[in-house]
């Protein structure tokens, strides 16, 4: 058998167009885009591109995306309040 050599750019823009017609469908349905939300606490610089790129991915399916940002220094208390709150949030999913 012979190797099968992959498009990986046309394969993903496969899978965006599906995801994207998918989110469609589902927010007619349900009148509001799922939400993803993102808590980055520090500043390290591998978090962040991967925070960057969920926001990106989210933003060509279609998929809103909230970012909180907060400080190495944030009490335990403050971020699990933060949590409490995008958990009632309903247009986080």
């Amino acid at each position: 058998m012979g190797a099968t050599i992959l498009d990986g750019k046309a394969v993903s823009e496969r899978l965006r167009s599906g995801l994207r017609q998918e989110i469609e469908s589902l927010a007619a349905r349900h009148g509001r885009k799922p939400g993803l939300a993102v808590i980055l606490v520090g500043n390290d610089p591998a978090s962040e591109i991967y925070v960057r790129n969920k926001k990106n991915a989210c933003q060509a399916v279609g998929i809103e995306s909230f970012s909180h940002e907060e400080p190495a220094t944030i009490t335990q208390q403050h971020l699990l309040g933060l949590i409490g709150e995008l958990n009632r949030n309903p247009l986080v999913d």
